[in-house]
């Protein structure tokens, strides 16, 4: 088992580990800016159906899409105020749980479909279209 790797500067010291059992992936974003990245692509997948973005991202947000379906069915006035605080726009989430219960109503889960596509011209990335079932 290795020891930590100790690397010191002319002013400090700094203790790398590894992120052993960490789930959050941090998509190389402060904690606001990946929130704020999350909240827009949930957004703008419930609001198109489907989106085009790399692998890691689609990923990230699943979950969240998973959530804010999950709560549409339930349709409670509290799980409406819940999807309200996450998602951005107001009307989508009218329409979200307008029609979550007809359409997910025999579904326990799974609500989203990650599909990987070619990887990005520029940079080589892999990249992925998530989209609702």
């Amino acid at each position: 088992q290795p020891a930590p790797t100790f690397t010191s500067h002319a002013s400090r010291s700094n203790l790398e580990m590894m992120r052993h059992r960490k789930k959050v992936p941090k998509l190389g974003k402060p904690a606001d800016q990946r929130k704020a990245l999350l909240r827009a692509l949930t957004t703008e997948t419930i609001r198109h159906g489907r989106i085009k973005t790399t692998l890691v991202r689609a990923k990230a947000v699943r979950k969240h899409i998973d959530k804010m379906i999950e709560l549409g069915k339930d349709g409670s006035l509290h799980s409406r105020r819940q999807a309200m605080a996450w998602v951005y726009d107001k009307d989508l989430v009218h329409s979200l749980f307008e029609a979550a219960e007809d359409r997910y109503g025999d579904r326990n889960g799974g609500y989203t479909r990650v599909l990987r596509t070619m990887p990005r011209q520029g940079d080589n990335a892999k990249m992925a279209i998530i989209e609702l079932v």
